[in-house]
C-alpha cells in the first residue's frame, strides 16, 4: 500500500497566510495527472508547525473528497507531547484517510525508551495505520533501528519514513523489522539508493514540482532497473539539492509559485526565498525539465 513516490505536499496560501483552497484542488489534480502514489498532508513541507487543527481537518477532508481513493492520503499527526499526540491521532482516525505519519518529538529529546512509549501510546489510540518518522536533522533526536524494531511489533505500526540519508541505516531497518514493515526514504537525494537497499519508496519534497519524474524513477528502482532509475534520477540531482538551499518548504513553495501552481503565501517565521537563490533553483528546475 505504501510504496513508490508519495509527495510531502505543500500547503498553498494566499499572501496573507490564509489557505488557498482553489490552489489546493489544483495541486491535487496535478498529482493525480502525474503519477504520484500518495500525499502526506500537514507534514513538515506542509508547514505543520503553523497549521491549526481545523485547517488540517479541512485540507484532509477536501483531499479525500476530491481524490476518492485515487491517491493514498496520509495525515501528519506527530507533536512533541505524548498526550497531545494521542488526542490528535484519535480525532484524525475518524477521518476517511489511509494512515497517520508521526514524527519523533522535537526539542525535548526523549531517550529511546521514551520514544518507544510515546509511539506505543499513539498506536493504542489510533484506528488508522501508523507510519513512524525519523528526521534527526530537525528534531535533534535519532530513533535507532533497535527501537524501530521494537515498535514494529506493536499493533498498528506498519512502517517508517527514515530521513537518515545512509543506505546502511535502511539495510539495518529492513533486516531488523518484520517482512511486512515498510521502510520509506525521507531523503530525495538518496531515495534511489535507499530502494536498492530495501526501501519501498520515498516521501518526497522534489515530487511537489517533478511528480512524474519521481514516480517513474521510483517505479524503475522498485523493479530493479538500475540503469533506467539512474537515467531518470541524474537530471533531478541539482533539484534535490537546491530545494534545500533554505529551510524546507521555502524553496519548493517559491518554485511552485513560479510554475503558476500556487500563490506566494508562506507563514512566519518562514519567509520567501532570498533573491540570491533564485537563479540556482531555476537552473536546477530547467535541468530537471520542470521548467522550459
Amino acid at each position: 500500500m505504501f510504496a513508490g513516490s508519495l509527495v510531502a505536499i505543500v500547503t498553498p496560501m494566499h499572501s496573507d497566510g490564509t489557505i488557498d483552497f482553489e490552489a489546493w484542488t489544483r495541486l491535487l489534480e496535478f498529482h493525480v495527472a502525474n503519477g504520484t502514489e500518495g500525499i502526506v498532508v500537514g507534514g513538515t513541507t506542509g508547514e505543520s508547525a503553523t497549521l491549526r487543527d481545523a485547517e488540517l481537518r479541512e485540507l484532509l477532508l477536501r483531499a479525500c473528497q476530491l481524490l476518492r481513493g485515487q491517491l493514498i492520503v496520509i495525515a501528519g499527526a506527530g507533536t512533541s507531547s505524548t498526550a497531545a499526540t494521542v488526542e490528535r491521532v484519535a480525532w484524525l482516525s475518524e477521518l476517511p484517510i489511509d494512515a497517520l505519519l508521526l514524527v519523533t518529538p522535537a526539542y525535548n529529546r526523549p531517550p529511546q525508551e521514551g520514544l518507544y512509549q510515546h509511539f506505543a501510546a499513539a498506536a493504542a489510540a489510533a484506528r488508522k495505520p501508523l507510519l513512524l518518522y525519523n528526521v534527526p536533522a530537525r528534531t535533534a533526536i535519532d530513533m535507532k533501528p533497535a527501537t524501530v524494531a521494537r515498535l514494529a511489533q506493536v499493533a498498528g505500526i506498519v512502517g517508517i519514513k527514515e530521513a537518515v540519508a545512509e543506505t546502511e541505516r535502511v539495510r539495518e531497518l529492513v533486516a531488523r523489522c518484520p517482512p511486512g514493515f515498510v521502510v520509506l526514504s525521507g531523503d530525495d537525494a538518496t531515495a534511489r539508493a535507499a530502494v536498492a537497499a530495501g526501501a519501498r519508496g520515498v516521501i518526497s519534497v522534489t515530487a511537489n514540482v517533478a511528480p512524474r519524474a519521481m514516480s517513474q524513477m521510483l517505479a524503475a528502482a522498485l523493479r530493479a532497473d538500475a540503469e533506467r532509475a539512474a537515467g531518470l534520477d541524474t537530471p533531478l540531482g541539482a533539484l534535490h539539492r537546491e530545494l534545500f538551499v533554505e529551510a524546507n518548504p521555502i524553496p519548493v513553495k517559491w518554485l511552485l509559485a513560479h510554475m503558476g501552481l500556487i500563490g506566494p503565501g508562506i507563514r512566519l517565521p518562514l519567509t520567501p526565498l532570498a533573491a540570491e537563490h533564485h537563479a540556482g533553483l531555476l537552473a536546477a528546475a530547467r535541468a530537471a525539465s520542470v521548467l522550459a
